[in-house]
């Protein structure tokens, strides 16, 4: 798996917390598909730690997993914000 920066509309909340709305990935051939995020819950953990899909993230990293339907389908996906950087990523 590799980790691929992504495109995502967000929302900035007053208190500081970054809601996902929707994503923006490329296919095989670089085709930007846009999918709209149906539900989402911060998974965020205190210290370093590595996730399921194989992500190593601290505490400047937000960890969202995600709802998604592609072709009708649906499919539960992790984001990964990164604090410091202002960049989204996900692990494909």
């Amino acid at each position: 798996m590799e980790n691929t920066k992504l495109d995502v509309i967000c929302q900035h909340r007053k208190d500081g917390s970054v809601i996902p709305i929707k994503i923006r990935i490329p296919d095989e051939d670089g085709a930007p598909h846009i999918y709209t995020i149906k539900c989402y819950k911060d998974v965020s953990g205190c210290g370093a730690y590595t996730t399921p899909d194989g992500m190593y993230v601290t505490n400047n990293i937000s960890v969202f997993v995600c709802n998604i339907t592609v072709l009708g389908m649906k499919r539960e996906i992790r984001l990964y914000y990164n604090r410091m950087d202002s960049t989204w990523s996900m692990m494909m």
